[in-house]
């Protein structure tokens, strides 16, 4: 059965660096079995549709093809359209009644480690705020995302 997926991919097409054609990316993943490929912009995010049966494999695929084309190791972060919604409608901030212009969401490769999570400073940008939640790091940025300490590599580490 058929779902549609979003890609996002880290660190392409950021301030010049890690050029990767958004047709080229479009390509790619139609050669490795995605359907109804679109790009948005020159983000690096790609929505497409793939059977639900190799879903556990698209982000190494994506990853691999783009490290053998453009010689770029791009971590890939999947989830899927259903997902998607699930994270919207459950960020903590959100249901607390924040003002949506604040909050962003980070996407994490996999579920990080109760150590990892307690060892997080919530204190590290304050007024800025994060949850983690499963695979995500919701964030309240109050002074929005260039002022904040709560970076991807914050969370990555």
């Amino acid at each position: 059965m058929s779902e549609t997926y979003l890609a996002l991919l880290r660190g392409v097409n950021v301030g010049g660096k890690n050029k990767l054609p958004m047709k080229d990316l479009a390509s790619l993943c139609a050669e490795i079995g995605c359907g109804n490929v679109r790009t948005y912009i020159q983000s690096g995010n790609v929505i497409f549709n793939a059977d639900r049966d190799v879903e556990s494999t698209l982000s190494a695929a994506i990853s691999a093809r783009i490290a053998e084309r453009f010689g770029l190791r791009v971590p890939v972060v999947l989830r899927s359209a259903s997902q998607m919604i699930e994270i919207v409608r459950h960020n903590p901030f959100l249901e607390a009644g924040v003002a949506e212009e604040t909050l962003h969401v980070l996407f994490l490769p996999g579920r990080p480690s109760k150590d990892l999570i307690d060892s997080l400073d919530p204190d590290r940008s304050p007024p800025d705020q994060f949850a983690v939640r499963d695979r995500e790091v919701y964030l309240c940025l109050a002074g929005g995302v260039t002022g904040t300490k709560l970076s991807t590599s914050y969370f990555d580490t």
